[in-house]
């Protein structure tokens, strides 16, 4: 996997998401297992408890794979781990949701992610790093897909405000690797990717072309886990919520401003050009304010 931009830090590995996330990293996982690892650090609080039987079910796999997957982390079954993570992530005291209507409980979900994501962000270096490279990308091409779509382009829309040449690709199809060539012959460095369930074949190998091309691949994904992880050089992940009938994805929306920010450090004349947009935009009456 490429890097997950996830990296030693007391804030997130104290908690029982961080702590199960640091017993996966550096492992050559398969899909399936891959699945079932993104299923318990998003039901952290649980797991320890679960049979192998319930966490099949809760990762949509088979009993079988989920002793497998014990065994491919160095235990010697299931047993043996769900007995290592009731000592390394234990449970923590969770609010009082029971009386919840679904809509609420969708919403705290939501709150968790956001906590969670502030956790990592704890250690701004995977960041930072990130928007150097897309500061120094010109120009900068930046992709998602169908639920990712809208990800990218309010990424794009603000991101043009500061930088010199941004490129949305939210299309498919037979153009896509062309403007990807398109973005290198200009001069491009980095591609910025939003990646979100359900992961797009298409995007997966436009992440592979990319990378083939020679372009520094920085990808928001849902999870460290994601299938994009493998053709990312730098991946980002941001938990989306599933408690709805749509997925809701308000972390992924929030890093992608995040990484606007770091970006903007980057570009020496960021400020410059947001009160240029600010003056014309007077000039023009654009906004009713």
């Amino acid at each position: 996997m490429g890097d997950t931009g996830v990296e030693s830090d007391t804030s997130v590995s104290d908690s029982p998401a961080g702590r199960l996330q640091s017993l996966f990293e550096g492992r050559r996982l398969t899909p399936t297992q891959r699945r079932i690892a993104h299923s318990m650090v998003r039901s952290a609080a649980d797991v320890p408890f679960l049979s192998s039987v319930e966490l099949a079910e809760l990762a949509g796999v088979s009993q079988p794979s989920v002793t497998r997957f014990a065994v491919a982390l160095g235990f010697d079954g299931y047993p043996a781990l769900r007995r290592h993570l009731r000592e390394v992530a234990p449970a923590e005291p969770a609010a009082d949701t029971a009386s919840y209507n679904e809509y609420q409980q969708a919403v705290e979900a939501e709150i968790e992610n956001l906590r969670h994501l502030a956790a990592v962000l704890a250690d701004p270096r995977p960041v930072a790093r990130a928007g150097r490279l897309l500061a120094a990308s010109r120009p900068l091409p930046v992709l998602g897909l169908r639920a990712a779509a809208s990800q990218a382009y309010g990424f794009a829309y603000f991101a043009a405000k500061v930088h010199p040449d941004v490129r949305l690709l939210h299309e498919g199809g037979t153009m896509l690797q062309d403007r990807v060539d398109a973005a290198v012959r200009a001069g491009a460095t980095a591609l910025l990717c939003f990646a979100l369930p359900r992961h797009p074949r298409e995007v997966v190998d436009a992440l592979g072309y990319a990378k083939e091309a020679g372009l520094t691949v920085v990808t928001v994904a849902d999870s460290a886990f994601a299938p994009v992880a493998k053709v990312s050089d730098l991946l980002l992940p941001a938990a989306v919520g599933t408690g709805l009938a749509f997925d809701t994805a308000c972390a992924p929306m929030l890093l992608g401003r995040v990484l606007l920010e770091a970006m903007c450090d980057d570009l020496p004349d960021a400020q410059a050009r947001l009160e240029q947009f600010d003056a014309r935009a007077a000039v023009r009456g654009l906004f009713v304010e």
